[in-house]
């Protein structure tokens, strides 16, 4: 089947139902096939949609540990364990909605404990498969309390039906050689679900744009104080007459570092754009970081990809 060279993506600005996996699944399906109604072939969810981005980590001290323990607990218990039901789930919503998905989660290292967790990113493509999860690298100050590392086993860039699909986590995009992997690996559609917003944030999503020569969608989570329950008692340390925590600021972005779309500022939306990969190459001509411009001759590159379990079973011994 030939690949079409144009095609419409989404981003979801979206909120999710605050530590409820259940009902954040509901809403993620209906996104999925709203974007699929749309037209679009790729929809890219915030950075830990699933089953919210863990914000008490900039506001509780380390000393507070039964509060910690306790908002600890019930992530681990919404949190996605790859695969499970809510899996199952999004991957029925893909195939029935011909789209590409990528969403942003809290995963359960079910591999071992079960009860550690990764920020990771679950890719599934158009058929309904799953094609892999990355695990955020390293995660940023205060997010150690709550997030793992993970490890070069999960850096990958997949072949889809919108071309070459990958991405990095929030500050992953600032590790200059992650990024260098995302490009010598092929990306043309590169995804960066995050945390972060404003300006700043913006002006390094069209740098990496330029940068690779990639297509870039920017995906961020908006959160309103109202989105919190009031049962959370860390709800209370935000300050008087606090509306948004996180405002957003979602955007496309072309190989070239122009914005196609966006930024949504203080909304939920789904965000579209049209990408046509053959702007790709031409981006490249004066500029290709990975190939002619790369002088591997100078520099060397590499990636460890060997995998790091925390259990490793040896065979027995014969004898």
């Amino acid at each position: 089947m030939t690949k079409p060279e144009t095609f419409v993506v989404a981003a979801a600005q979206a909120t999710p139902v605050f530590l409820d996996k259940q009902a954040t699944l509901d809403k993620a399906c209906e996104l999925i096939a709203e974007a699929g109604r749309n037209g679009a072939r790729l929809i890219v969810f915030p950075e830990a949609f699933f089953p919210a981005y863990p914000e008490w980590v900039w506001l509780l001290s380390g000393g507070e540990q039964a509060l910690l323990d306790e908002l600890y607990a019930e992530l681990v218990e919404n949190a996605i364990a790859v695969p499970d039901e809510a899996t199952e789930k999004l991957c029925q919503a893909a195939r029935k909605a011909r789209i590409n998905v990528v969403m942003g989660m809290n995963e359960r290292n079910r591999e071992a404990s079960n009860a550690s967790l990764y920020n990771a990113l679950l890719y599934i493509d158009d058929a309904g498969n799953i094609l892999g999860t990355h695990r955020k690298l390293i995660p940023t100050a205060g997010e150690r309390t709550v997030w793992a590392q993970g490890d070069g086993s999960t850096l990958e860039v997949y072949d889809t039906s919108v071309g070459r699909l990958g991405g990095l986590i929030c500050w992953e995009n600032y590790m200059p050689l992650a990024r260098n992997a995302m490009y010598a690996w092929g990306t043309q559609v590169y995804v960066a679900p995050t945390w972060d917003r404003g300006d700043l944030w913006i002006a390094s999503l069209r740098h990496i744009a330029k940068e690779g020569g990639v297509y870039v969608i920017g995906c961020c989570q908006p959160l309103r104080l109202a989105d919190i329950p009031d049962r959370l008692v860390f709800k209370q340390r935000y300050g008087e007459g606090t509306d948004w925590i996180n405002s957003g600021h979602s955007c496309i972005v072309d190989p070239g570092g122009h914005i196609i779309a966006g930024p949504l500022v203080k909304e939920e939306a789904l965000l579209y754009a049209e990408v046509d990969l053959r702007r790709i190459a031409a981006a490249k001509r004066m500029f290709d970081a990975a190939g002619h411009y790369a002088r591997p001759d100078v520099f060397k590159f590499a990636v460890n990809r060997s995998p790091n379990p925390v259990l490793r079973l040896a065979e027995a011994e014969n004898g």
